[in-house]
């Protein structure tokens, strides 16, 4: 579509019953993501951040043909603190590296 002036952009998000969307938008040449996000009737506040084929970007940044703007939603959990919570649960025997002997093997490794 680039030689008719216009920009083929897909926009993908998930919305709020977690299922993705994923819209084909054609824009004008020089749009940006903001524009790409109105052209789907959505707004950046109520998402973390956006970007372009998975590197976050400003809402201002131009968009080429063939771009795939994507929505990010914020963590709910820091992966650090879950995996923490996760081995708290299980203890130190059940998980970890060794977590999985077979019976009868030496205990001492």
């Amino acid at each position: 579509m680039a030689e008719t002036g216009m920009l083929a952009v897909q926009v993908v998000w998930v919305d709020v019953q977690a299922q993705v969307q994923e819209r084909s938008v054609a824009l004008p040449a020089g749009a940006q993501i903001h524009d790409a996000l109105r052209a789907c009737g959505l707004e950046l506040g109520t998402h973390a951040a956006c970007g372009v084929w998975g590197r976050t970007l400003a809402p201002d940044h131009g968009l080429q043909d063939g771009d795939r703007v994507e929505l990010y939603q914020p963590l709910k959990v820091d992966p650090k603190v879950a995996r923490r919570e996760r081995f708290a649960q299980q203890g130190a025997r059940g998980a970890g590296l060794f977590a999985s002997r077979r019976p009868n093997s030496k205990s001492g490794y």
